[in-house]
Parts: structure tokens; C-alpha cells; sequence
């Protein structure tokens, strides 16, 4: 089993019991992050492949098929959705490109997260200008991010509703 697929299995477990340590972890050095190594495409395409990534005020969803990425984000007036696609741009970069719809227009963006891999831990940073990050320990604790990572699709049924508003709005 690889460090990917055990992470997943850890992190459905500790979701599952709802109980981890929830430790603050200090920011990686940029010794560790150059000593580490970018996670397969192979592992990303697990990792996120048929998955929800659950954000503080929304979510997006991975789907196979076509590799579309649909995600919904906010509330009331600052609801938006986006439509669009997710690939693997580089060796550990995943990235989605959407059409996003809110109350004032849409528009599109592109979004893009690097992955990298020192020994069990997994790290992640938004780019370009993001921090690296602990994404995954091993054993996954409660606060890791990929513990927001739930398979299957927490997003369509939300997305249609912030859909639905816009429309009535217009």
C-alpha cells in the first residue's frame, strides 16, 4: 500500500472517530521542503480523484470524468460556484480552472497547489505566493487538510442551490 493510499485510510479513520491530536504544526523549514520530494502523479490522481475537499465556506469536488471540478463557496450575497476542469500541470502540481458565477458577473481562475513528500508527511502551499504546509502526517492527526478530503461528491446538491439564487437574482 502506498504513503498516499495510507494517509487516505488514516484520514478516513480519524474523520470516522473523531478523535487525533490536533497539534499546531510549525511551518516546514526550506531546508525540509528542498529535501523534499514532489508527490507522483499518480499518488495526486488518488489523492484527489472522486473526492470533496471540504473548505471552511464551501467545497469542490474532483470528478473523474473528464476531470471536471465543480465547487460552491460563501453565503447569501457573497455565494459563488465555479465550473471547470482539474489536471495535473507538473510532477506534484494539481491544479482546477473554473468559471466562476457570482452575483456580479463571472469569471475565470486558475488555481494551482503543490505537493511534496519527506519521508510520511506530506506537504502542500497554494501557488505561486503561498507557505508550505503540513498537509498529511503520518499517523494523519485531526487537523491535517486531508482530512477535509471525503470521497465522493459533497458539492453538486449546494452548487445547484447558489446556481438556483443567482438566476432568480438576474
Amino acid at each position: 500500500m502506498s504513503i498516499v493510499n495510507r494517509l487516505i485510510m488514516g484520514a478516513v479513520l480519524v474523520g470516522m472517530a473523531g478523535v487525533g491530536t490536533v497539534a499546531a504544526s510549525a511551518a516546514p523549514s526550506a531546508a525540509t521542503i528542498k529535501q523534499a520530494e514532489p508527490l507522483s502523479n499518480d499518488d495526486l490522481y488518488r489523492l484527489y480523484s472522486q473526492r470533496s475537499w471540504i473548505w471552511k465556506d464551501g467545497a469542490g469536488y474532483f470528478a473523474v470524468p473528464q476531470r471536471r471540478f465543480s465547487a460552491w463557496t460563501g453565503k447569501g450575497r457573497s455565494a459563488s460556484y465555479g465550473v471547470g476542469s482539474w489536471f495535473i500541470a507538473d510532477v506534484g502540481r494539481l491544479c482546477f480552472r473554473a468559471d466562476w458565477y457570482a452575483k456580479s458577473g463571472s469569471a475565470p481562475a486558475l488555481t494551482c497547489f503543490s505537493h511534496r513528500r519527506k519521508g510520511n508527511v506530506i506537504f502542500q502551499k497554494r501557488e505561486p505566493k503561498g507557505d508550505w504546509y503540513v498537509f498529511a502526517n503520518a499517523p494523519v492527526r485531526k487537523g491535517d487538510e486531508i482530512t477535509k478530503l471525503r470521497r465522493g461528491d459533497y458539492v453538486m446538491a449546494r452548487l445547484s442551490k447558489v446556481e438556483d439564487k443567482l438566476a432568480a437574482r438576474r
